[in-house]
């Protein structure tokens, strides 16, 4: 949906397709949504990275640690970044730390850059600033969290899974 201008990309060459009309009769229904073909959603928790921190130090009580738990996250392999609706991004006490260009839907605009979370999804948690969506896009899970948490997206079955080009266990590649 969103992403960091700074990078050029080289057009790709568009496949050419041959359309070959169907025999309604011998056409196997399967209705499919355009709601539900392709999108992935997961459960996540979003926490503000500034109270982990404070409470590891003692500074603040764990009870006063902010956090949102999702149902929904959208998996947007598209996005770069962990995007979220500035409603939630007040909900968490995130600090602004920038404004940055942004391309989405709408054309090229900015978008405001906040201070981190910690994403925890299945188990797995990683820290990453956060970017800034309009409230009626849901949270968008990118690209750049989902290699730190080494998931891939299984679009058979719509959902996360572990990395099998590493036995769907949780690694980093040094290379």
């Amino acid at each position: 949906m969103y992403e960091i201008i700074g990078y050029e990309f080289e057009p790709r060459p568009r496949p050419s397709y041959t359309l070959t009309p169907i025999d309604p009769a011998k056409a196997e229904a399967k209705p499919m949504g355009i709601e539900t073909m392709g999108k992935v959603t997961t459960e996540a928790t979003l926490e503000n990275a500034g109270d982990v921190w404070a409470i590891r130090q003692g500074l603040i009580p764990p009870d006063r640690l902010r956090r949102v738990e999702l149902s929904d996250a959208l998996v947007d392999t598209g996005a770069r970044l962990i995007s979220m609706p500035l409603r939630l991004i007040e909900r968490l006490g995130l600090d602004r730390v920038s404004t940055k260009r942004v391309r989405g839907t709408t054309g090229v605009g900015e978008s405001g850059l906040y201070s981190s979370v910690r994403l925890t999804i299945q188990g797995r948690s990683c820290t990453m600033d956060v970017l800034e969506v309009p409230d009626d896009i849901p949270v968008l899970i990118g690209q750049l969290p989902l290699e730190h948490l080494d998931f891939v997206v299984d679009l058979r079955q719509q959902k996360l899974i572990g990395n099998p080009a590493h036995g769907g266990e949780h690694m980093y590649e040094m290379y």
